[in-house]
């Protein structure tokens, strides 16, 4: 039996990576606040991610453990809690010997570098939120060129997919279009921009932690080259529904004015890179050493709808 650990389970890629894992042979255990079960077997440890006794009953026994928890998008809770978090399941894998699979996204590279994203691409953050997202994979690695754990990064673009929360594209696209209302973007709809499919990302997940040589390096995970423009996207979709209807940009003095109100749009404002310019997301590494290939936009939007 091999078992594996959740951290931060009923989220968008947990529940992917779950029903990937889920074999005659494995055990795999939810982790969070209150855990729901995605396969009959599962088993539910309900606990906190900041509390570190917690974090260790639930990863005592396993081999591989997957920290996918996302928390509030606060770049004040991120700058609190992430460092504890990581530190948590860090220290729970060295006491009990298990592999750690890190689910990460793209806030800690170089603004200067997003119009071609690879796995050697700078970390150097502007953002608060990207400095945070720093702070914890030098922890990691830390740990990993000591000697003391085996681990890797798994990397995505903004995901979405077929009844995504906290997706911008779900939420502000697909989701308006499917209700007759005009979409929206921020900043500028004509840039090129990624975007990972989530059973991508969950299946690629759960892929590179059965695999041998896949540990102690960063994986971007399997991403359409195409990066469509907010533009292009409404386009596609418009096609698919039969409507016509038109991109809503907010520009970047609407984004502060409605950030006074809007707490997301708050906090997205020092991100403003990843849509006024062209992002796009490398994951030919990940297709050429292992063949895994990323279901294209059109397809992925069409599942959504």
């Amino acid at each position: 039996m091999t078992t594996y650990t959740i951290l931060g389970a009923n989220g968008n890629i947990a529940q992917e990576v779950s029903k990937a894992l889920a074999q005659p042979k494995t055990i795999i255990r939810q982790f969070s606040r209150n855990p729901k079960k995605v396969n009959d077997s599962n088993e539910l440890f309900p606990g906190n991610l900041l509390n570190a006794a917690e974090v260790s009953k639930a990863v005592k026994g396993s081999e591989v453990v997957f920290l996918l928890a996302g928390i509030q998008y606060n770049k004040k809770i991120w700058k609190r809690d992430w460092p504890i978090i990581m530190r948590n399941a860090l220290d729970a894998c060295i006491t009990h010997g298990a592999k750690l699979v890190f689910f990460d996204n793209m806030y800690a590279f170089d603004p200067n570098e997003v119009s071609h994203l690879t796995e050697e691409s700078t970390m150097a953050p502007q953002s608060e939120k990207g400095k945070v997202r720093k702070e914890i994979l030098d922890m990691l690695w830390k740990d990993v060129k000591a000697g003391k754990l085996t681990a890797l990064v798994a990397r995505a673009a903004d995901f979405y997919g077929p009844g995504a929360s906290n997706s911008f594209l779900n939420e502000l696209v697909i989701d308006k279009i499917k209700a007759g209302k005009s979409p929206q973007w921020l900043y500028a709809g004509d840039k090129k921009h990624s975007f990972t499919y989530i059973p991508d990302a969950g299946k690629a997940t759960a892929f590179l932690a059965q695999q041998e040589d896949s540990w102690n390096q960063s994986w971007h995970l399997p991403t359409d080259p195409a990066y469509p423009s907010g533009q292009e996207v409404t386009a596609i979709l418009n096609k698919k529904l039969g409507k016509n209807l038109k991109l809503q940009v907010l520009p970047a003095f609407a984004v502060s004015l409605l950030g006074l109100f809007i707490a997301p749009l708050r906090e997205i404002k020092e991100l403003r890179y990843q849509t006024d310019s062209d992002y796009c997301f490398d994951s030919s590494k990940i297709e050429k050493v292992y063949g895994l290939k990323p279901t294209p936009i059109e397809v992925g939007l069409a599942s959504c709808l």
